[in-house]
């Protein structure tokens, strides 16, 4: 019997959902969580067809809250947060668990999220860790502990998820995985990269990429980083967004895209928020 749950919070996804679906070994448990899509009957298809449990919001009640939701509903040692625009490799969640039993101390772990080179990316630096805490570039090739993890595939033992209450329901969207990530390691409890665990995200596809839902996400991005930079004391917090949005409005590409020009202005807003 599998330990790990999975567990996917969608919007709008069945596009990307079916792939996520069908890497999904037989028996593990499985619970999606629409976040107040327009699409659910086909969600609720997809759900019966692949034995996972559904969870429907009537409302998009924000990621971190409609992960909560999902954890509430597991009961393994285990939990995936998995987006739903991933895909995991053979044997990755063997591989994942592996690595829990094999770093015990550990609260939460990345797989190796490769990118379309087949190379692994992990979280080095974020923008609410002192510089001094930066992860050293290296040669991912073994497993290592992480300042801090990336979102996307996120495996958190579930008595410690549940020790720091989950995911902040003040966080709408983005920086919530930075946030959670810093509580778990404040318990002296450390994150760690599982090389041997592989598995596929394909960035950004987990909703459609108009202009609208660019704006939407980035005008999150921009309140979730002062939010959190705060909440974390940060030196400057308002000051460092600011500097970053204005810096990204002089990009050359603003003028080429509406869809990055919409995310930018979005950003600046979210900040001045």
């Amino acid at each position: 019997m599998s330990q790990i749950t999975i567990i996917s919070v969608c919007y709008n996804s069945s596009g990307v959902l079916p792939e996520m679906l069908n890497s999904i070994p037989e028996g593990v448990p499985t619970i999606l969580v629409d976040n107040g899509s327009d699409e659910i009957e086909a969600v609720r298809q997809m759900a019966e067809a692949h034995g996972a449990t559904l969870i429907e919001s009537p409302d998009n009640i924000g990621f971190g809250r409609a992960c909560n939701l999902g954890a509430a509903k597991a009961t393994t040692d285990l939990l995936l947060f998995l987006n739903p625009d991933s895909h995991l490799l053979p044997g990755a969640l063997d591989a994942l668990q592996e690595g829990a039993d094999n770093h015990p101390d550990a609260s939460a772990f990345n797989p190796a999220i490769l990118d379309r080179k087949g190379a692994p990316r992990f979280r080095r630096y974020s923008v609410i860790i002192p510089r001094n805490e930066t992860l050293p570039r290296k040669t991912a090739d073994s497993d290592f502990e992480l300042p801090v993890l990336v979102g996307a595939a996120f495996l958190v033992r579930r008595e410690a998820f549940e020790a720091v209450g989950g995911f902040d329901p003040e966080i709408f969207l983005i920086h919530e995985d930075d946030d959670l990530s810093l509580r778990l390691k404040a318990v002296c409890r450390p994150l760690y990269y599982v090389h041997n665990s592989q598995m596929r995200h394909a960035r950004g596809k987990s909703s459609p990429g108009s202009p609208a839902i660019a704006g939407l996400k980035g005008w999150y991005r921009g309140q979730s980083r002062v939010y959190v930079a705060r909440k974390h004391e940060v030196p400057m917090a308002f000051g460092r967004a600011l500097a970053s949005a204005l810096l990204q409005m002089m990009s050359p590409a603003m003028l080429f895209s509406a869809r990055k020009r919409a995310k930018q202005w979005a950003f600046l807003r979210g900040v001045l928020a």
